[in-house]
Parts: C-alpha cells; structure tokens; sequence
C-alpha cells in the first residue's frame, strides 16, 4: 500500500527529495502517487531570481521557515514568500497578499553559554609541523596542545566556521546539502540488521546530576555496537557485481564485527583486515560471523594500507570505517530514531567522536529538523583530533593518540565528517580517563550492562557539562554507543571509577619515621574510609605513604589536607596524576638515589618482540634503572622507564627513542618525578 502522506520537497541540483507526513518522517517505500498529489507550493522568492521551492502543508512549510529564519538575517533586501499550487491554478493560494520577510544573517548553530576564557588550555604557542598524507599537508599536533575543563564546550566559534554569506542563495546550497543526506538516511536499509535500539531514562542518574538524561541504548544492537548501522547502508547500496566481488575493511573492533555480519547478510565475500595485536576473542567473534580474517600490520595505519592495496589488487570494494556518505547515513538513523522516539524539547545530544562518522549522521539530521537541539561531541582529552580540527579550521593530525577508548582512537578524522562537523555542530567537551571509568559504573548501577570506554564517552560528557553549566530540569540524550569490553580492561575502571566520580582521592603524605606517625596520620584523615595504603621502610627519617581516601565532597578532602599539614604531614594530592595512579602506587618501597636518571614512559604495542625490540634500542648502551609495565588498552601498554643518561649523551638518547617508533613521553617535569625517583 503506498503511503498517502503529504510530500514535502526540497529541490536540489540533483533533483532529490524527502518525503513526509508533516514533521513525522516515513520510512516505507513510497509510490509516485504520494509525490503527484495535488498540494500547496511555497517558495522564498530572492529578488534576483532565485527560487527555492517547498511542497506540502501550510504547518510543514511554518516549520521549514523557522529554521530557515535560525541561519539568515537582515541585509536590506527582501525576500518573498508566495504560494501557487502544485498543478499550476492558484485553487490552494492563500486569501491574503503575500507575506513579505526580511531575512536574518548567518548565527551558527544553537548557542551555548560559553565558560570563563580560562577553562581552555592552549600549549606554549610553537609552530605546528606540518606533514604530508596522501599528497595534501596538515598540521600535526599533540592532543594536550588543547585542552578545556571537563563540561566546557569548545572547537567551534565563528572564527573557525567557514564565512557565511547572508544571501538566502546559502539557504539553497545549505538545505541541498542536508537534504542529500535526508535521503539517504530515510531510505536506509539499516533495519535489515539493526535493530531501533530503546531510548531509556537513567532514573538514577537523573536524580543524581539534576536533570533528565536519556540513554540512546546502542549497545543493544546485534553486535553490540552502532557501526553495524553506516557497515550494512553502504554495502547494501552496492550493485550485485560489486558485491559478488567481495568487500574489504581495515578494523580493530567495532567496525570489523559490523561489516561482517552485514555481508553474511548479503551473502557476499568479506575480508577483515585487523592488527596483529587485536585481542584474540576479538578476531575470532569477526570469524564466526563468516569473514576471513587477515592479522597485519603493528599499527592500524599498516594494517589500512594493506587492506587498501588489496581491495585494488583483488577488485573488492573497501568499505570505510566512517568517512562515506552512506556509511555516515547509516549512523544518522541514530538521529531520526531520537526524534521519533522523544518530542518534548531536547537541550542537547551528546555523541562519542572518534573518526566523527556518528556524529555527523545525527547533526545532518537533528540540525534540519530539530536545529534548536544541541549536538555535542565527546572525546576523551588525550584524543581530540575532532576538537583540534575545528579549532584550527581544518584536519590535523595528532602526533599520538590515548588507547584507553580504542573504539575512538583516531590521529585523523574524515574529510567529509570534518565538512559537515564544522558545519552543523555545537561544539565538543572534552573528558578524562577516570571520567569515562565513572561512567561505565554509573550506567553499571543503572542498567547492570558494561559500557566499552568509547561507548561511556557520551554519559562522561552529559555529566560534566551538566555540572559546569549548572543546569537543572533539562533533558539531555547521551549515545552508548558500544558495549565490547575487554573484560582485563575492568581492572582499570574499577581502580579509576571512583577518581572519576571524585568520590576517592589518591594523595602521597611524608611521615615522619617515628613511632606513633602511622596513628597521627590516621586521625588526621578522621571519618573517610581509607580505601587503599601502602608503606615500606625506606629511609630513617622520612616515609613516603600513598594511600586512596573515600570523600563525599572537596570541602571533605580540603579538611582532611589542612589536619595533615597541620599535624606536620606534607601531603601532596596526585588525584589527577596519570602516572602516579598507574606507576607510582605499584612502585611504593623502592625509592633510591640514581645519578644521571631520566624517566621516559613509553606505549608498547600488545606484540610479542616489543620488549626484545625496545632493549635493542638502548641496550647496552645505557642502563635501564627502573621498569614497570602497565597494560592500558588493546593498542598498547603503558611502560615507565628510568635510564641513566648522562647531558652530553641526551640528544643521541632522544634520537634512538625516536627512532624506535614507540610513543614516548618524558616525565621528569611530573608531579610523580621526586616521589618515585628520589
């Protein structure tokens, strides 16, 4: 049966249209009938000529106006609405004149209060190097070159969004644009395979932070993850030839699950090219589901070289983890679903950014029909290429990228992600590791699922910007996106969890070698429940504690800081101190003197040889003091390192770190330094 609803239409160079039934969108195939139906035509006339035309309801047209009127302002010229009908009478033209309405200049995207200027921390102000990708130079930069307070909204500002003409014409070029990618996300297939995953409020959570946060549950679908949506739209628009060919991808998770499952579907050839230290229950679960796997590469950049080349090579179609149009209409399905499933006013959508793929299909959608909605990229602060990108104007590349969310750890968002990011988002905030670990067990508490890092990320960013701006009563979407945990990744977050939710604070205390300062330190810490504590003898006249205190507020943690000092305990609060937590609280005890010590900390990849490899670098020639491995994620571990270096041999020391090719970072300047090293 063809829908009978009303038609509305939009045109394009490309002659495409969407199809309506006044704000509530069908996703059923439709007949010409629908589309031939006799039916009021409006237009906004410019008085050079330019004609945009709209078909359907008085109401759908009121709505379309609205949201053009949000872009465009005033700049002396005028612009009429008239009306016709469809069939060329004038039976449906309105009694009175035509309106006449002055058109409002370009403002961006719905606003957000923006936080005092000190809430953004730029890096020392250095020349960014410059690389080249594929023939085309970006700037390459390091993530902590920008950073913002956790809830701070940042990114996007008039100076980094391209220049808008205030020439009605951009309204034409602008709604033809969203209007391309309308299509494609109503005429989706995504439910082949995919489920309509629930939107479910957090009661708990919702309670707790003031406001009402709904959960957009993808981590229900079939896969556990979202990615299955843009896999299967892209495939699925593939002709029979090409599929009989097969199709390739490069993925270590997410995306690699969800286009294998697609071409089961389609019964098609698939070949998943993943790393080779992609866990082993990983590429298996890829097996199962009926593609071949392919473990090359230590990184995923060889591991997408090759699966390039070989798409080339054998003739099969590569499909992109983020970076197509149809892969990007597929995650946009997520949108619709959100302005289906909840029509009360929605304050802002929180979405996971990695490659930026997710959140460039929900803003194409909610910004063209829901534009007072705020969409709000969340990544975590050591990996915000997205972040970086729209506050530079354009695509850069990180110098190196954080692992604990591996399902977003790109060094590169996509072009075409990037195009429409910087286009229709509101911005991006930014949130920690022990941030993303509090999230995992609220959703823990309120679901009793486990999040994956990355799909926690949307949860940590609600929450933060919900605190900072101090809102109350709003409404507020955040995506789970996935739920593939590692399950020895769980040691972690619950280390980390409560740090996040700043419910435990990890602190160092000095106490005096004495009888009695074990006693004087607990009464100092007063009611708190000391969670964790370790001591070791190591030098007769001073100790060094570290210890995890439970606190219910920083009122708490300043008091208990103040009786300690007080009583003649200098403590230092290392809460906040990566390194501390990871490093220092495994290596209490063994603190010594060491001449010419440096401390680097490295990222290994999650290979066998990558230690051999690592003291072929140094070894012999320097002498490595201190050791401690510290696994962090699936695309390395977190390795600290003391060696006895002496000034003149630091350059060739640097030059052989470089030259190995793992990530390193020089931690003598850190907090940590004194307490582990001396």
């Amino acid at each position: 049966m063809e829908c009978l609803a009303s038609s509305v239409q939009l045109s394009s160079p490309a002659g495409r249209h969407f199809h309506a039934r006044d704000s509530e969108f069908c996703n059923k195939p439709c007949g010409s009938a629908a589309r031939s139906m006799v039916l009021p035509s409006y237009f906004l006339q410019h008085q050079e000529g330019q004609r945009l035309s709209f078909f359907g309801s008085r109401d759908s047209f009121k709505f379309f106006l609205n949201n053009v009127k949000s872009r465009y302002g005033s700049n002396g010229r005028q612009t009429v609405i008239s009306t016709a009908a469809a069939d060329g009478t004038s039976s449906w033209a309105p009694a009175s004149p035509p309106k006449v309405w002055t058109p409002p200049a370009w403002r961006g995207p719905a606003a957000v209060a923006s936080p005092a200027q000190e809430s953004v921390s730029l890096s020392a102000s250095t020349t960014p190097e410059k690389v080249v990708i594929n023939g085309a130079q970006f700037l390459k930069v390091s993530p902590s070159s920008l950073q913002y307070d956790p809830g701070y909204v940042g990114g996007v500002s008039e100076k980094t969004r391209p220049e808008r003409s205030s020439d009605p014409a951009e309204a034409l070029r602008f709604y033809a644009m969203l209007d391309d990618y309308l299509t494609r996300i109503i005429n989706s297939k995504v439910y082949d395979v995919a489920i309509e995953s629930p939107l479910e409020l957090a009661p708990k959570l919702s309670e707790r932070v003031g406001n009402n946060i709904l959960l957009k549950r993808e981590d229900m679908q079939p896969v556990f993850s979202f990615k299955l949506r843009g896999a299967y739209n892209m495939m699925a628009s593939l002709s029979r030839e090409q599929l009989e060919r097969g199709v390739i991808c490069s993925s270590a998770g997410n995306h690699a699950q969800g286009v294998a499952l697609a071409a089961r579907r389609l019964k098609c050839d698939a070949v998943i090219a993943m790393p080779v230290t992609t866990p082993e229950i990983k590429w298996k679960s890829v097996k199962k589901l009926g593609a071949t796997v392919v473990l090359v590469g230590d990184s995923y950049d060889e591991t997408q070289a090759y699966a390039k080349q070989r798409a080339l090579d054998d003739g099969r179609v590569f499909v992109p983890p983020f970076d197509e149009p149809d892969v990007i209409a597929g995650q946009g399905t997520v949108g619709l679903e959100i302005g289906r499933q909840y029509r009360d006013r929605i304050h802002a959508v929180f979405v996971p950014v990695g490659g930026g793929g997710l959140i460039a299909g929900i803003a194409a959608y909610m910004k063209r029909f829901r534009p007072e909605v705020r969409i709000i990229g969340v990544e975590p602060a050591d990996a915000n290429a997205m972040a970086l990108s729209l506050h530079h104007g354009q695509r850069v590349v990180l110098d190196q990228v954080g692992g604990f969310a591996d399902g977003v750890a790109v060094k590169m968002v996509g072009e075409e992600t990037f195009r429409l990011c910087r286009e229709l988002l509101d911005g991006v905030v930014l949130v920690s590791r022990d941030a993303i670990c509090a999230a995992i067990k609220d959703m823990f508490e309120e679901t009793r699922s486990i999040l994956e890092p990355a799909g926690a990320l949307s949860l940590a960013g609600a929450k933060a910007y919900c605190s900072y701006h101090g809102l109350e009563n709003e409404t507020m979407v955040a995506i789970t996106s996935g739920a593939n945990m590692n399950f020895e990744r769980l040691r972690i977050v619950t280390e980390l969890a409560d740090v996040g939710a700043q419910t435990e604070a990890v602190l160092a205390t000095y106490m005096p070698e004495k009888p009695g300062s074990f006693k004087t330190f607990v009464d100092s810490v007063g009611p708190a429940n000391i969670t964790e504590f370790k001591y070791r003898f190591n030098d007769e006249n001073e100790a060094l504690v570290l210890c995890s205190i439970g606190v219910k507020s920083e009122g708490q943690l300043n008091g208990m800081k103040a009786r300690m000092e007080g009583a003649g305990l200098r403590t230092l609060d290392l809460t906040d101190n990566d390194l501390a937590k990871d490093h220092l609280r495994h290596l209490m005890g063994g603190r010594t003197k060491v001449d010419n010590e440096v401390l680097m900390r490295f990222v290994f990849p999650e290979r066998p040889g990558a230690l051999l490899k690592f003291l072929e670098a140094f070894s012999p020639r320097w002498n490595i003091s201190l050791f401690h491995y510290r696994a962090q994620g699936e695309m390395g571990a977190n390795v600290l390192v003391g060696i006895q270096v002496s000034h003149e041999q630091e350059a060739e020391f640097l030059a052989a770190a470089d030259a190995l090719g793992y990530e390193y970072k020089d931690e003598r300047s850190n907090q940590a330094y004194e307490l582990i090293m001396h």
